[in-house]
Formats: structure tokens, C-alpha cells, sequence
């Protein structure tokens, strides 16, 4: 079966948006992938410093890290939700270019799977900004702790 070009073009259009989808959640995930991994780096430094601490500076350095721990668990749901999206709109693409080729009218299917990739979006999201308010709250212990201290003269 012979393709005429001016057939693809509408096909081709169509793929866009997802492809267009695909390239924003693959930058997420590159921040998400980082975060996570600064968040090991950290845990690891804290959970040596913890043997060694003293009981007042050992309390904080306990909170720090199940707020670590919590953390990772919100980003590792963000990545997961953020690597469906990406696949789900990857079969979108696949779904455009299938039903043009075999003149399938497959429109519930393509709005269900990009209803399905923006959800996927939304709900990364979600558990990304989950992560942050947990960083401004470990900040925050941090900067009460500074504060409290006497300064060094």
C-alpha cells in the first residue's frame, strides 16, 4: 500500500503534540533523576555523621534523615508517574500513526491516551512539588537549628 506525501502531512502534525510532550517530561525526568540523586549523595553523607553525633545534634540529623527518606520516596513516584507519561505518549504517536495507515478511526483511543499522558503529567508533578515543600521544611529545621546556636566570636 503506497503512502501519498500529502497524506502524511496530516499524520505527521498530529504526532507533534505528543512528540512535543515526550521532549518536556524527558527534561523533567533529567531534574527528577538528579534530585534523587543529590538526595542519596546527602542521606549517605548524614547517615555517617549520625553514628558519630552527639545526642542534641544526633535529633536533628534523625529528623534530616527520614525527611531524606520521605523525599526519595516522592521522587521515585514522580520519576514512575513521569515515565508513564512519556510512554503513554509514545503509544500516541504510534496509535496516530497505525489508525492513518490502516484507516482505523481510533479518535476515543488517541483522546483517552492523551487525557491518560497529561494525567500522568499532572499527577508528577504533584509528587515533585511534594519533594520541594519537604526541602523547605528539612531548610527550615536547619535554619532554627543555626539560629538557635550562640554565635562564635
Amino acid at each position: 500500500m503506497a503512502i501519498e506525501s500529502n497524506s502524511l502531512l496530516p499524520m505527521i502534525q498530529l504526532a507533534i503534540t505528543p512528540v512535543i510532550l515526550i521532549t518536556g517530561l524527558g527534561s523533567l525526568m533529567l531534574t527528577m533523576t538528579n534530585r534523587l540523586g543529590r538526595i542519596v549523595d546527602r542521606t549517605r553523607i548524614l547517615a555517617g555523621q549520625t553514628h558519630a553525633a552527639k545526642d542534641d545534634t544526633r535529633g536533628l540529623l534523625e529528623a534530616q534523615l527520614r525527611i531524606l527518606y520521605r523525599r526519595a520516596k516522592f521522587v521515585r513516584l514522580a520519576v514512575m508517574f513521569n515515565t508513564l507519561g512519556m510512554f503513554t505518549s509514545g503509544m500516541l504517536v504510534v496509535v496516530i500513526f497505525v489508525s492513518a495507515l490502516a484507516g482505523v478511526e481510533a479518535a476515543p483511543l488517541i483522546l483517552a491516551l492523551f487525557m491518560g499522558a497529561i494525567g500522568f503529567l499532572l499527577t508528577a508533578l504533584g509528587y515533585f512539588l511534594s519533594d520541594i515543600n519537604l526541602t523547605l521544611r528539612a531548610l527550615g529545621m536547619e535554619v532554627d537549628r543555626a539560629l538557635a546556636e550562640p554565635a562564635v566570636k
